[in-house]
């Protein structure tokens, strides 16, 4: 097949490859399944993009994973593509720049997306000094990838350290239990004493807070962090320590399919106080 960069054509499912370190992940969720009904009824109306796989016949997937999952999904067996002769590096920045424009992304998504996307642009020639600085103020890679999402030159950062975390507090931070400072500071910890966090953070039912996860870093730095530092740092009370009621995301999901955490939690006390005002007229009712 040749590029024809202008018109789609149709390539068989068995030769379409996922774009390799692809930082998005494809879920079997409520979403995907409403795409999967859509693909069965009228097939898929976006054509893919991809590139030709050097010295091959086959193809990998630029933008339209989620499209051909489905499409694999409900037995489809050819899609319409946009053949585009990409190289690697120009294809790892369109699969990054194709994908940021989704309303929910994964910290741990942008993570990788943001790292995959800054390697990139280095092989390109551009500057990627990942020292972290609040004086700094001549372009570099940051600031353009950045400039691409809307964030800082050092939120970037922040993200692309998400990438030393282990993948069960990456995991927690998807979950919105861990916010973006807490990770960073996180992510300078080695292995084992990431696994020790892990560990305390399910004893005491909490994550650590920015302040904790700072002094941890600190101290892991000046070499003096062990498993019970650890321990007697989560020992101390704070808020998220305290009295909670804990409701499983999957319950909440039937209710807002869609939404992330902050938004979940929007939910939840916009239905308190909905159900707190019905109460109250309720009982006006009865006192008449």
């Amino acid at each position: 097949m040749k590029n024809t960069m202008k018109k789609p054509v149709v390539i068989p499912v068995e030769k379409l490859r996922p774009f390799a370190g692809h930082p998005f992940k494809v879920k079997d969720d409520d979403e995907m399944n409403t795409l999967i009904e859509s693909i069965q009824t009228q097939g898929v109306l976006s054509p893919l993009i991809v590139r030709p796989i050097e010295n091959t016949e086959e193809y990998e997937v630029v933008s339209g994973h989620r499209r051909l999952h489905a499409a694999q999904k409900a037995g489809i067996t050819e899609v319409p593509a946009l053949i585009y002769a990409l190289d690697r590096d120009s294809a790892a920045i369109a699969v990054v720049d194709s994908n940021l424009h989704r309303e929910h992304i994964l910290p741990s998504e942008k993570a990788f997306a943001y790292k995959l996307k800054m390697e990139a642009l280095s092989h390109q020639g551009k500057r990627t000094d990942l020292t972290l600085s609040q004086l700094a103020t001549k372009l570099d890679t940051a600031t353009e990838i950045g400039n691409c999402s809307g964030e800082s030159r050092d939120t970037v950062y922040r993200y692309i350290r998400l990438t030393h975390l282990i993948p069960e507090l990456l995991d927690l931070m998807d979950e919105g239990k861990i916010a973006l400072m807490v990770g960073e500071a996180l992510s300078y910890l080695g292995d084992k004493e990431q696994y020790a966090v892990l560990e305390q953070c399910e004893m005491n039912d909490c994550t650590p807070s920015y302040a904790q996860a700072v002094e941890m870093k600190k101290r892991y730095q000046d070499g003096n962090l062990t498993a019970d530092n650890i321990s007697e740092i989560f020992s101390r009370e704070k808020a998220n320590q305290r009295e909670t009621i804990k409701i499983s995301t999957e319950k909440l999901r039937k209710y807002a399919p869609n939404a992330d955490a902050k938004q979940l939690e929007d939910f939840i006390l916009k239905a308190c106080e909905h159900y707190r005002k019905f109460l109250i007229r309720q009982r006006n009712r009865d006192e008449r």
